[in-house]
């Protein structure tokens, strides 16, 4: 076939090349598409001259407008250090219900603080801030300090039996080990504390010598009802939340051998304002996702 043989319905030549009766027509190359080449060429030219672009032995090329992104970098992160320095220092002197009024200030918390909890918080009270044996839960209300705004901030400050000098201190004393109960006791009272829950309706003659051991025991921590007791970090028995577990192994083991929770200070290693943007994500954000 010659390459010089025309198409016969659009007059093109063809290539010469032929696939199951289908040939290759040697068309032009369409005007758009040179058009479009010539322009991007003239733009790189031109953007070649205006901006830097060509690295020489020790320097690059300039460009005519003299543009410097270590000076735009550093203009933006000055900017935006003096924006931060701004809400900082209105997180500083604010209350938390202050700040709550404001809702700029809660968009910045919503911002900041997710970052800030998978940071420092997440590994022992899990993201969505439920706890896990051992770790309590933020998001039942189920508060062992105290669950206002200043509970939480002095929690969050000082933290549970840490080396901080003012620290909460907690303790539950092991009582089968220290031999102040002996094993059959520690179960009596682990189900008359159930009874409490209404984990489980243990018989007469478990609740009755069950309840003298509570009252003989416990009642100095947890009173005289078992609700437990802020001040002292004592937690509520007559809820159905739990810390370790209330299983009848789990309650002997926690008042066989005791526990003593801990959690680091917070002060000196996030900011004021950060520590209220966690109490604030723990206290009015987290809870909106159960």
């Amino acid at each position: 076939m010659s390459v010089k043989e025309r198409d016969p319905l659009t007059g093109h030549q063809t290539t010469g090349h032929e696939w199951n009766g289908i040939t290759e027509l040697n068309t032009r190359v369409p005007r758009a598409i040179w058009w479009f080449i010539g322009i991007t060429h003239v733009w790189a030219l031109i953007m070649w001259l205006l901006l830097p672009a060509w690295p020489l032995i020790t320097t690059y090329t300039k460009g005519l407008l003299g543009i410097d992104q270590t000076q735009l970098v550093a203009a933006e992160v000055e900017a935006g250090d003096r924006y931060r320095a701004h809400w900082v220092a209105r997180f500083d002197a604010e209350s938390l219900d202050e700040i709550r009024a404001d809702e700029t200030l809660m968009e910045i918390v919503r911002g900041a603080a997710p970052a800030l909890w998978g940071d420092n918080c997440a590994v022992c009270h899990a993201t969505g801030g439920t706890g896990g044996p051992g770790f309590p839960n933020l998001v039942d209300a189920a508060w062992i300090w105290g669950g206002s705004d200043e509970a939480v901030l002095e929690t969050l400050r000082v933290g549970i039996n840490s080396q901080h000098p003012e620290t909460r201190f907690g303790q539950m004393l092991a009582f089968g080990e220290t031999g102040i109960l002996s094993r059959d006791e520690v179960r009596t009272v682990a189900s008359y504390v159930q009874s409490l829950s209404g984990l489980a309706d243990p018989p007469a003659e478990v609740v009755e010598p069950g309840a003298a051991l509570f009252a003989e025991n416990c009642t100095s921590c947890h009173g005289e009802s078992g609700e437990g007791m802020t001040e002292l970090g004592a937690p509520n028995l007559t809820d159905d939340a739990w810390i370790y577990g209330g299983e009848s192994a789990t309650l002997f083991e926690t008042i066989h051998d005791g526990r003593q929770g801990w959690m680091p200070a917070w002060e000196g290693r996030l900011t004021g304002a950060e520590r209220k943007m966690l109490a604030l994500y723990v206290l009015d954000i987290l809870p909106e996702g159960e």
